[in-house]
């Protein structure tokens, strides 16, 4: 479920539109960090030589895996942004 908002809500100085954004935004980079995480433990990365191997590649393999993660996330991913998004917003509008 895609529910971004379009960028006019932020423009116009519309504050709750604004903090939804950000809860949206905090809640999709959140999902491509564990999707990172749980990518790495599956053993994703850790071919040899992907890259054509040399001293840095294991620091682009990193940067190509949070790549994938974020996009997997920003597509919808395993939903768990959107479960995360629901809370915090349930939560900002409780206190």
């Amino acid at each position: 479920m895609n529910t971004k908002f379009p960028a006019n809500h932020a423009a116009s100085g519309d504050t709750a539109a604004t903090q939804r954004l950000k809860l949206r935004d905090v809640s999709i980079k959140l999902e491509a960090t564990f999707l990172a995480e749980m990518l790495k433990s599956a053993g994703l990365g850790r071919t040899p030589d992907v890259l054509g191997g040399g001293v840095g590649e294991s620091q682009y393999q990193s940067f190509l895996l949070d790549a994938q993660s974020l996009a997997m996330a920003e597509s919808g991913g395993i939903g768990l942004a959107d479960q995360i998004f629901a809370d915090l917003l349930r939560r900002s509008t409780n206190d």
